[in-house]
């Protein structure tokens, strides 16, 4: 971090470049007065470059306005900082740089890096990703956690090059973020039983996967060996079963469900999610049968209104058609886009809802 200035320094080379190269990377560690206008103005002002001679650098507003200056209207110094993208995809850099500081790191430390305060980063990340800045993170070490474990299989040293302060926070977010046990999902699901199913529905094949705790996969496709290969794919050393009586019933209310009637009660979910994702899936199983949203008006219901992408990014990633009904999720225009198991099967959904003209 750069040293900060004295009222009325003439700047430096290096305090020189920024105001010249209009760096907005360090907008909020000093104003830089202009002697012939009489204006101050924050690094990355959009205003002409003055004269080097003519520049004065204070460490805050403060001070240039005790010594005469005014505010620009152009990039007004005296506002807080906004948090846009840019600023929250730098954030994201620093957070996944630092990702090995573990436990210790805070949405302050990643703001004073930027030069923002804590409360202005965690809207830019609601605004922007939908998460807070710490969700960011976490997310991100269990990312390299789960590579870490499909690696070296080795629990204790996945944890910490994971970037993990010590094994407790990872058990306590098992079950909600790898679905079991670190050491199991090092043994890609070893010990864990799924018992699975693949019968013709009314869109085409469909498998269903349970464990004892709920249903974890409902996919469809055209082609059986597929869909269960990447069943396997997913759940590598898990103990896959051909269904038993259990299942028969569950596949019942779901081909029930696909023939238009409306279950009883809900199936129970084994399901792992983001903290995002899991907002998303959420605000999906709010919207009513018959009706459809956007993915810009779903991104305004998470709350996060910049993200339409993401959201479309966790639509796709929903581990249970039909149950999760990102089918009612339509482009800005209407348009029957992005589902994951087709468009052709999202028409039949929508038409049988009575969500389509």
């Amino acid at each position: 971090m750069l040293d900060q200035p004295a009222p009325l320094l003439e700047p430096d080379d290096r305090h020189w470049q920024i105001v010249a190269r209009r760096d907005q990377a360090h907008a909020g560690r000093f104003v830089f007065g202009v002697t012939s206008t009489a204006i101050y103005c924050r690094p990355g002002c959009p205003a002409r470059t003055p004269r080097r001679e003519n520049v004065r650098l204070f460490p805050s507003p403060v001070e240039a306005r005790a010594a005469g200056f005014r505010p620009c209207k152009r990039c007004r110094p005296d506002e807080p900082l906004s948090t846009d993208a840019a600023t929250v995809a730098r954030a994201c850099r620093i957070i996944e740089a630092g990702i090995d500081w573990g436990d210790t790191v805070t949405d302050t430390d990643v703001a004073n890096e930027l030069n923002l305060t804590a409360d202005a980063l965690r809207q830019g990340f609601r605004r922007y990703l939908g998460v807070t800045p710490r969700q960011y993170a976490e997310a991100r070490r269990l990312d390299r956690l789960r590579s870490a474990l499909h690696r070296s299989g080795a629990v204790t040293p996945s944890v910490y090059d994971a970037g993990f302060a010590g094994p407790r926070r990872v058990y306590e977010l098992a079950d909600t973020a790898l679905g079991m046990t670190p050491a199991r999902f090092a043994r890609g699901g070893a010990g864990e039983t799924i018992r699975y199913v693949v019968v013709e529905s009314p869109l085409g094949l469909m498998l269903a996967a349970a464990t004892e705790r709920g249903l974890c996969r409902l996919a469809f496709g055209d082609d059986a060996q597929e869909l269960t290969r990447l069943l396997k794919e997913d759940f590598q050393a898990a103990t896959l079963r051909v269904g038993d009586a259990a299942m028969a019933e569950t596949v019942a209310v779901l081909l029930s469900l696909l023939a238009g009637d409306r279950p009883a009660a809900p199936l129970p979910l084994d399901i792992q999610a983001t903290a995002f994702q899991a907002r998303v899936w959420r605000a999906l199983m709010a919207i009513p049968r018959g009706e459809t949203v956007t993915y810009g008006e779903l991104a305004r219901i998470v709350g996060a209104p910049n993200a339409a992408r993401a959201v479309g990014a966790a639509c796709g990633q929903n581990p249970v058609a039909v149950i999760i009904p990102c089918h009612r999720v339509v482009g800005s225009t209407g348009k029957l886009t992005g589902y994951r198991w087709g468009t052709e099967r999202k028409q039949r959904l929508l038409a049988q809802e009575g969500a389509l003209d």
